[in-house]
């Protein structure tokens, strides 16, 4: 499943999926409390990975995709100019498609910008988040809402968490991603850790405490 699910996923390889396989099942099994969701989900294809794991641990769970649908926002003064505005705009009826396709259910889709989205359409209780935002506002946006909502336990994965230093050949084009995390836990008791893989994988986690 995982790699059918990559050979056709050009936004993530192997690697990343079983990361997600490992992290959102490690929650469900352990019975931590609350939904699930991805903060910048595409056409779904790593959205139908999320949904299977759900369907085979804890079936009643929801899943909540977010996106833009118009593509990614202008880069800010944390970002490079690795994208453009407007870059990766896809459609609702994209990630529908996704889910037909692998036939398993549709997620609740939220579509709209990430800070008029998540405040009124994230699950109260949250036991995983996987927030792919590619850039610093995104990300902090997506950091600021789920955080009071995780249940103790709950796991995060932040994609494009790039750190040069422990894993070298991940894909450097993103370091806003990772300033917004670094400038996010400051004051909080978690720290990131870097998911590390045999590619250019850049992603990194947190556990709630």
């Amino acid at each position: 499943m995982i790699l059918e699910l990559a050979a056709e996923n050009r936004m993530g390889g192997v690697d990343n999926l079983v990361n997600i396989y490992w992290g959102l099942s490690s929650v469900l099994a352990a019975g931590v409390d609350g939904g699930v969701v991805e903060i910048g989900c595409y056409q779904g294809r790593t959205s139908v990975l999320l949904r299977m794991i759900i369907d085979h641990f804890a079936p009643g769970r929801e899943l909540h995709v977010f996106d833009s649908f118009a593509g990614l926002p202008a880069p800010g003064p944390n970002d490079t100019d690795y994208t453009v505005e407007g870059q990766l705009a896809t459609g609702l009826d994209a990630v529908r498609e996704t889910f037909a396709r692998w036939q398993v259910a549709e997620p609740i889709i939220h579509a709209g910008w990430f800070e008029e989205t998540l405040a009124v359409g994230l699950p109260e209780r949250l036991c995983f988040a996987y927030i792919d935002g590619d850039l610093y506002d995104s990300v902090w946006t997506s950091l600021e809402a789920v955080y009071g909502r995780l249940s103790p336990g709950a796991v995060v994965i932040v994609d494009d968490y790039c750190d040069p230093e422990k894993s070298p050949r991940a894909f450097p084009h993103f370091p806003g991603a990772k300033k917004a995390c670094t400038e996010f836990f400051a004051d909080k008791p978690e720290k990131m850790s870097v998911l590390v893989g045999s590619g250019n994988l850049a992603a990194g986690y947190f556990r709630k405490n």
